[in-house]
């Protein structure tokens, strides 16, 4: 029962209007801006000015208060294919058990400013800890999905009295692709990607996330990727995804998990064997990448204060398909 009313409750929070199911394959409406406007969040969105490699940009975020507040904030750290909002239902259930909720847009990703530059950890790193200092949050617990993953693990290492607990939801970058996927120009990588139409995007998802959602759940993340093609800026957006590719590629943190002294937990999808630049990878290596439940586990051992659950019959979209237990983990693992 569950699973059947989940897409409704999806489209609800993300309030998208039901009309995506077809827009995305076949586009009707003013295509969205390069920072996503158009594209409605579920909460109002702020403008942090940041510098980047001497570049002016802005930083978008919701500041989601709770109902009745415990003190404690959770900071939420996206993934590289999906906007900012899809995190509406893990923010519902933070804000109603206490916690204030800060939910960026990465610089390069959703409503913030694309940057002309490269893509960098650090930078981002230095961006959301800039956020807190706005905000004036000393310390805050992270939550982080997927691309955001690797981004939880940068500030748990460079900034370790500003993260109480790290939740690394179905994290990329558990290994280092480099050992298995030569280097691709970036202009060979543009090509590719401009070629993608909804349908292949779609198709793409399902098959390296091995999503459990139905298929209109999925579609407004197509929709916010194919309604900005039509925009004068998407060269730009597009440049700019590319280069969250390249950096995930280029700047490996698997080495540096085992050093996280916070407690952090792991939340794996069971059949979640997502593995960025594997079709670019030879034959014989593609099998032994993606191995990311497995390789959570090993890590957890080889922490201080970490542990890994795996949850079956869920890909890596784990706080979409499985929100009862993500529920249950993620507020246990925070209360502790």
């Amino acid at each position: 029962m569950t699973r059947l009313l989940f897409p409704a409750a999806l489209a609800a929070a993300l309030l998208v209007p039901l009309s995506f199911a077809s827009a995305a394959d076949t586009p009707q409406r003013e295509p969205y801006g390069v920072a996503l406007e158009g594209f409605a969040y579920p909460y109002p969105v702020h403008l942090l000015p940041v510098v980047n490699d001497g570049e002016q940009l802005s930083m978008a975020y919701m500041d989601v208060a709770p109902a009745q507040a415990n003190g404690r904030t959770v900071v939420l750290l996206h993934g590289r294919n999906f906007p900012s909002s899809y995190w509406a239902p893990v923010v519902k259930m933070l804000s109603e058990a206490g916690y204030r909720v800060v939910v960026p847009d990465q610089i390069g990703f959703g409503k913030s400013s694309k940057p002309t530059g490269e893509l960098h950890f650090d930078n981002l790193a230095r961006n959301t800890i800039a956020l807190l200092d706005h905000l004036k949050i000393d310390k805050a617990d992270v939550v982080a999905h997927s691309l955001g993953g690797m981004l939880g693990v940068r500030i748990a290492r460079a900034y370790p009295d500003r993260v109480a607990h790290l939740v690394l939801t179905a994290p990329i970058g558990l290994e280092d692709y480099r050992l298995y996927v030569p280097p691709t120009p970036t202009e060979k990588i543009i090509e590719t990607e401009d070629k993608l139409t909804a349908d292949g995007y779609r198709k793409q998802l399902q098959t390296n996330y091995a999503i459990k959602l139905p298929p209109d759940a999925i579609t407004p993340f197509i929709d916010a990727r194919f309604n900005i093609k039509g925009s004068p800026d998407y060269p730009r957006w597009l440049r700019a995804f590319v280069s969250s590719g390249q950096m995930i590629y280029r700047e490996p943190v698997a080495h540096e998990i085992p050093l996280i002294t916070a407690p952090t937990l792991f939340i794996m999808g069971a059949d979640d064997h997502n593995a960025p630049g594997r079709p670019l990878a030879p034959e014989a290596l593609r099998a032994k990448m993606g191995q990311n439940a497995e390789l959570a586990k090993q890590l957890a051992t080889k922490m201080p204060n970490a542990r890994a659950e795996v949850i079956p019959d869920t890909g890596h979209l784990v706080f979409l398909e499985a929100p009862e237990k993500y529920r249950e983990l993620v507020l246990g693992f925070l209360g502790r």
